[in-house]
């Protein structure tokens, strides 16, 4: 089992528009070509507030290509998509790293 940690930082701002397409749109997407979301996560404390966290978890790299590309090259999502960012993008820049588990964790 693979994670993913992706991290949205906003354009200052528009965290919030952010938050509702995941909520409203993304995750729909998502359900249709299987990508699983473990959660997402905002900072309370600390820097970075204007950011968005979120894991999802794959089966193999393999997988995540497959579906992550299927997602992306959706035209329903690149219409969305864009519809969402009229005013301008919500986001800066995307951090994003394949994690594994130590041989400890909790989740493995």
């Amino acid at each position: 089992m693979l994670h993913e940690l992706r991290i949205y930082h906003s354009v200052p701002g528009k965290l919030p528009e952010l938050n509702k397409r995941f909520e409203t749109i993304t995750l729909e997407m998502w359900k249709k070509h299987g990508i699983r979301q473990i959660g997402f996560w905002t900072v309370l404390v600390g820097v970075n507030s204007n950011s968005l966290y979120y894991l999802l978890e794959w089966d193999s790299l393999a997988e995540r290509e497959s579906k992550w590309n299927a997602f992306q090259n959706d035209p329903a999502w690149k219409s969305a998509k864009v519809g969402t960012e009229v005013n301008g993008p919500l986001v800066e820049r995307i951090e994003n790293m394949i994690l594994v588990p130590t041989s400890y964790s909790a989740l493995r």
